[in-house]
């Protein structure tokens, strides 16, 4: 998994050119947090776009399996 893993990271950072000002850009320092605030807006928006998805079939699911039986004991589908 790991070696898929890191398989995928490196074509995402080969096959984007590198830029001039990307090379020339100062690094961040020791105290600058690793996540933006953009990408943890981002983060917590998928999440709770997830979330609802998931929730929402779930509960479609448990309300299908609670609907009254058919009386002859058949099951329909």
């Amino acid at each position: 998994v790991n070696l898929i893993m890191d398989t995928f990271a490196s074509l995402a950072l080969a096959t984007e050119p590198p830029s001039e000002s990307l090379l020339l850009r100062k690094p961040y320092g020791r105290n600058k947090p690793l996540i933006s605030r953009t990408m943890m807006k981002n983060i917590l928006g998928h999440a709770v776009y997830q979330l609802t998805i998931i929730f929402t079939l779930l509960f479609a699911a448990i309300q299908r399996d609670q609907r009254p039986q058919d009386p002859r004991g058949e099951e329909r589908f």
